[in-house]
């Protein structure tokens, strides 16, 4: 996901509302700061690593289900746009970030805490075949993890706000560099803690048994995110602090000026779209890797989980080689091509590697892909930075964060629904012969991936940085006249 900065964009780089500079944080700061993205990262795991194949594999749900109940996360990604409002308005006892975040971090570690016993009172009336229950059971479970999103964004957008606030232009790249990776070690961390902490529910089906160990991991990580996050925030705000995302009334960006601005190149929706695939491209196999590893590799729960360390590795790796080697001497338009091939490929892998069953192909595949995903993810920030205007910052990173937020959700829609799609399609026992016979299923909708992936590697030829400059530009100058009428 790409961090949004706050709403509003101020001129020149300056507060309209506050000559004072930012302070300047150190590197501990930074570090500091970024164990809350560290903590993101660890909640990520577990809702799209662990719950999911908990769901798919231990209590036989719908993979329509699963897919739906995750992309509700990301469905409600516009309201991103509400809390940054609200962090730039509402202070609570002079603080305008920290109390929306950690009070949001309070929120998703509740509902991650109560999200268990739902997910089992669900996967009950599937096994009962109760119908009435299963509804009402998947409908509350869609809502919950609607409720998980809004809590998210309630944290993260005043957060990024906070790292905004806090550095200046120069010191902007650095900090958010180290957060980003941060998030990415957040991930590997976090696997690698459920890889040990549930190790002795391998090969255990009996929610009676499952249940309650799930119940005590999930208390016990909330409450470590949630004191991380307080350490994370603990005077990184003063009293009446400044605010890098004020603007006068008479500056604000209407809605009707803002899709004058948006519309005004045909470019902005070549490279929306560009977004949409890639971001489908990389997560459409999000809900379905831990039960693939499962399925077809016969992996227990401790191990599948150790994918998502695997493809953090690789991707952190990407990220680093891309920002100091490969985008420099390349160029962004030639690193992100080259990125998205390396992606197309590594999908492809991780589709043949289902083909062999082979436990140490697939973990190998997965670093690959991490690698891949790490180098064309990089190289797209940088590109997204070319195709934004600094008078409209806020408006423009808004639209592509949405775009892949949105691409997100559907990509775990799909996801779930193309299982379910293939294995109703496909008949039983098709890969008893040469291929692991749960493998077809979770194949086809790796090949989609491919042929998605593929597409988005060819829409990014379309893609025109200096038309988008020029077209936006005129636009810019027109909105921006009116609003000093």
């Amino acid at each position: 996901m790409v961090p949004s900065p706050p709403r509003g964009v101020n001129r020149g780089n300056q507060s309209l509302d506050s000559p004072a500079s930012p302070s300047s944080l150190s590197l501990l700061q930074v570090l500091r700061l970024g164990l809350f993205q560290g903590c993101l990262g660890t909640m990520a795991v577990v809702f799209a690593g662990l719950l999911n194949r908990i769901m798919l594999t231990e209590l036989a749900f719908p993979g329509l289900l699963v897919g739906g109940a995750l992309a509700f996360e990301q469905l409600v990604a516009p309201s991103r746009v509400l809390f940054g409002q609200l962090s730039d308005a509402q202070p609570f006892q002079g603080r305008y970030r920290v109390p929306y975040v950690v009070t949001g971090a309070v929120f998703y570690c509740l509902i991650a805490v109560l999200s268990i016993p739902l997910i089992f009172f669900v996967g009950h009336a599937i096994a009962t075949d109760n119908s009435r229950a299963f509804w009402g059971g998947a409908t509350a479970l869609c809502g919950l993890f609607a409720l998980f999103g809004l809590a998210v964004a309630m944290a993260t957008t005043p957060y990024l706000a906070l790292v905004i606030d806090r550095t200046t232009e120069t010191e902007r790249p650095r900090a958010v560099g180290i957060i980003w990776c941060m998030l990415t070690v957040g991930i590997i961390v976090g696997a690698i803690c459920i890889s040990i902490t549930l190790r002795s529910v391998d090969g255990v089906t009996d929610p009676a048994v499952l249940q309650p160990a799930l119940q005590r991991f999930m208390v016990q990580l909330a409450v470590v995110v949630v004191t991380l996050t307080i350490v994370a925030c603990w005077g990184m705000e003063p009293r009446g602090g400044s605010r890098s995302g004020n603007r006068n009334s008479e500056e604000a960006m209407t809605l009707p000026r803002t899709w004058a601005l948006l519309t005004s190149s045909r470019q902005t929706f070549v490279f929306f779209g560009f977004l949409v695939l890639f971001a489908l491209g990389v997560f459409l196999q999000d809900p379905i890797l831990e039960s693939y590893g499962a399925d077809v590799f016969g992996l227990p729960i401790s191990k599948t989980t150790i994918l998502n360390a695997l493809w953090g590795t690789g991707t952190l790796l990407g990220l680093l080689l891309a920002g100091f080697l490969i985008t420099p001497r390349l160029g962004k338009m030639a690193s992100s091509r080259l990125g998205c091939q390396l992606t197309t490929f590594s999908l492809a892998l991780l589709l043949l590697a289902g083909c062999t069953g082979q436990v140490m192909v697939l973990q190998v595949v997965m670093v690959l892909f991490g690698l891949a995903a790490g180098i064309a993810t990089n190289a797209t920030l940088s590109l997204m930075l070319d195709l934004t205007l600094p008078e409209a910052a806020g408006t423009f990173v808004g639209a592509w964060a949405l775009a892949q937020a949105l691409s997100r959700g559907l990509g775990k829609l799909m996801g779930g629904g193309l299982l379910d799609l293939g294995h109703a399609v496909i008949p039983d026992g098709l890969g008893t012969t040469w291929l692991p016979p749960a493998f077809p299923a979770y194949g086809f909708v790796l090949f989609i991936e491919v042929l998605v992936m593929a597409a988005a590697t060819w829409s990014l030829g379309a893609v025109r940085v200096h038309q988008f400059r020029g077209d936006t530009a005129g636009t810019l100058a027109k909105v921006l006249a009116l609003e000093l009428d």
